[in-house]
């Protein structure tokens, strides 16, 4: 990323009569990351898109063009009826264990997934316990409708689900008393692998590892139980090949890479979201109360010598431009007007964009209304995010 490159998105968002803090999808970036993401990905595994790290239907949609299948991974059920809502053909995994209670009233009369097509049939709701697997059973003879679900199976990340092969097994037993319940297969993450240190065998023995475990958990459905065998995360999701029991792999962040994501197995992706920020005031910085005193701070290198002011702040992100702008811990962070530091060269002005990286997608997409969408050199488009509720 160069000075050019951000230059012509601040060009592109004042000439759209853009002034507030806003996100900026480079669409040609993007387009890039979908074709390297279905270059890399095994041919025996199908795609399945993580909606909370990709919460916009016209981002879904636009992905959709390259990986149609319509499957989605879903964690907060106000997203997961606006996703099922805007793609008829759609089906949804559970990514979290949903409280039954909850459950429940989304699916009474009146509730969210109430209005939604065929939503019982639609949604594999996720379980993680012998316990789970006995309330979604009385749920499902309470409404008096099947209700499909996935068993979550811990493959190394130790976040939950069932441990080993005989508990599986077990409740695969248990499963025959709860005759409207019907499995679909598995859900397993493992997000751990690229964080396991060298000296305890690194992200090659993990994921060995992890394969062997998810094979041992597959090897214990029966023939009808196998629609859904989903593994991987964005982080995870191109190191596997041909040679895997899954058939179902979740992406999500993988496609606008932020920051967490800066991993090897991404490193063909390029960043194609950011945090645009008009700069309010660019100042030589006094510390408040210690006025006279500022010198010896700067001395020391403890405060800057130039400084700027951004509309909003304190956002999951880590500003990228201008070059060398960092958070101040003196001055704090601030969600109205965020110091910042800068190096003695910036010749950045105000009514100028500063621009970060978010660190995730997900939550912080949603802190905005809208996606200014840029490619070829202007903002062609601006897209809804989902709410939160």
């Amino acid at each position: 990323m160069s000075v050019p490159y951000f230059t012509a998105i601040s060009k592109a968002l004042q000439q759209a009569d853009i002034h507030q803090p806003s996100l900026v999808l480079d669409l040609d970036r993007l387009d890039q990351n979908i074709a390297a993401i279905k270059r890399g990905l095994a041919p025996n595994l199908t795609l399945r898109l993580v909606d909370k790290s990709l919460p916009c239907l016209s981002l879904l949609a636009h992905i959709g063009k390259t990986f149609p299948d319509r499957r989605f991974m879903t964690f907060h059920l106000p997203v997961t009826a606006a996703v099922l809502d805007g793609f008829p053909d759609a089906t949804a995994i559970l990514g979290k264990p949903m409280p039954v209670a909850g459950a429940r009233h989304a699916l009474k009369k009146g509730g969210i997934l109430d209005g939604v097509k065929d939503a019982t049939q639609r949604i594999s709701w996720l379980v993680d316990t012998d316990e789970r697997l006995a309330a979604y059973g009385a749920l499902a003879d309470e409404l008096g409708t099947d209700l499909r679900f996935c068993f979550e199976v811990d493959v190394g990340l130790h976040r939950g689900g069932y441990r080993d092969g005989a508990a599986l097994t077990q409740a695969l037993q248990l499963l025959k008393s709860h005759p409207r319940l019907h499995c679909q297969g598995l859900m397993a993450y493992e997000a751990h692998i690229n964080h396991i240190p060298g000296l305890f065998g690194g992200p090659k023995k993990a994921l060995a590892k992890t394969k062997a475990l998810f094979e041992q958990f597959a090897a214990c459905l029966g023939p009808d139980q196998r629609s859904i065998l989903n593994l991987g995360g964005s982080s995870t999701a191109l190191l596997y090949d041909s040679a895997i029991a899954a058939n179902d792999v979740s992406m999500g962040s993988a496609f606008v890479l932020p920051t967490d994501f800066d991993v090897p197995s991404l490193n063909k992706l390029a960043p194609a979201i950011f945090i645009a920020a008009p700069v309010l005031k660019v100042v030589d910085p006094l510390v408040p109360g210690l006025d006279d005193r500022t010198w010896i701070m700067q001395k020391l290198g403890l405060f800057p010598k130039r400084g700027c002011f951004l509309y909003g702040g304190k956002w999951m992100a880590k500003p990228v431009y201008p070059f060398g702008m960092k958070p101040d811990k003196t001055m704090g962070f601030s969600t109205n007007q965020q110091f910042m530091r800068l190096p003695a060269s910036a010749t950045i002005k105000p009514d100028d964009f500063a621009f970060l990286r978010p660190t995730q997608s997900e939550f912080v997409l949603q802190q905005f209304s809208t996606i200014a969408v840029y490619a070829k050199g202007r903002i062609i488009d601006r897209w809804q995010t989902l709410p939160f509720s």
